[in-house]
């Protein structure tokens, strides 16, 4: 119930416009988001890799109207992919495909995408893109599998997978003949009951049947969780199987569990940690709510700290 009624909130305009033009507002997103502008994410970049974690960086905003938003948009993008070479940090990007124009033209978007993932090629960086709701999975998928299979892209695209949807594991095998890397999510979206399971039960049955699949394939993957009970049976499946460490990497979120990253981090396990920052953070800020109730009272419990 609470979940559904963030997501819901997620998706309110006026609200949204209210938020991020207060300052109540933006104090209330600081502990999920870096900060407003590049150089506050670049600084948290380099405070995560001090604690030896790694970071994808995330431009916020979704939905453009137009080509030129989306061209401003993907910008921000090329001046982080040259701020990280420049300062050698241990970083990638992700992309929203909506922020790059989607909704626009299929192509400007996957034009913007590829001119990313050539930058990230020159750079030795890496471009994540993004899953939004199912209306876009299919396009999705296949824009990343287009433009990985390009020549010379092989590595440098990536896609993430949302195993709430039923459709999941049949993506992942499709994606797996490619050699294309995935981050597994739970996943963030209010998704019909035909479409995704709606029981949390089956949604963490479903995660770690798949985190099997991701783990044994040979390929470099995400695990995104901050489930302790599925981190616990992720690494009892990597010490049964002899997986290496260096083969994978837990990923997390920007300001959750920040004692769970740094103990994995010294038990030799490679962590990433997603980095979010700009203006348009709203929508964002409530899905991290509707996904883990507990960052409410998180929430109330320090707001009025310090």
């Amino acid at each position: 119930m609470l979940r559904s009624a963030f997501i819901a909130l997620s998706e309110n305009r006026p609200l949204r416009r209210f938020a991020e033009q207060s300052s109540i507002g933006r104090k209330m997103s600081s502990r999920f988001v870096a900060g407003m502008e590049i150089e506050d994410v670049l600084t948290a970049c380099e405070e995560l890799n001090r604690a030896g974690i790694s970071a994808t960086l995330d431009s916020l905003g979704e939905s453009v109207m137009n080509a030129e938003e989306a061209q401003r948009s993907a910008e921000i993008y090329h001046l982080l992919l040259d701020a990280i070479e420049k300062r050698g940090l241990d970083a990638n990007i992700s992309v929203k495909l909506t922020q790059m124009g989607m909704d626009v033209d299929p192509l400007l978007a996957t034009s913007i995408v590829a001119a990313l993932t050539e930058h990230a090629n020159r750079t030795g960086s890496f471009v994540r893109v993004d899953m939004e709701g199912t209306p876009y999975t299919q396009a999705t998928l296949d824009m990343v599998r287009s433009i990985h299979n390009a020549q010379g892209n092989d590595g440098r695209v990536g896609a993430v997978i949302q195993a709430y949807l039923y459709r999941s594991e049949e993506d992942i095998k499709t994606l797996l003949r490619d050699r294309i890397r995935i981050r597994l999510c739970k996943g963030a979206y209010k998704e019909p009951p035909d479409k995704a399971f709606p029981k949390k039960e089956d949604v963490d049955a479903n995660y770690l049947k798949l985190t099997r699949l991701l783990l044994t394939s040979g390929v470099y993957h995400g695990i995104a969780t901050h489930d302790e009970a599925i981190i616990v049976e992720t690494k009892k499946f990597v010490e049964q199987q002899g997986i290496g460490h260096e083969t994978f990497e837990f990923q997390m979120l920007h300001g959750v569990r920040r004692d769970l990253q740094r103990s994995l981090v010294e038990e030799g396990f490679r962590v990433r940690c997603y980095v979010p920052f700009g203006h348009e953070w709203y929508p964002y800020f409530m899905r991290r709510l509707a996904e883990r109730p507990a960052n409410v009272l998180f929430l109330a419990k320090n707001f009025f700290r310090n």
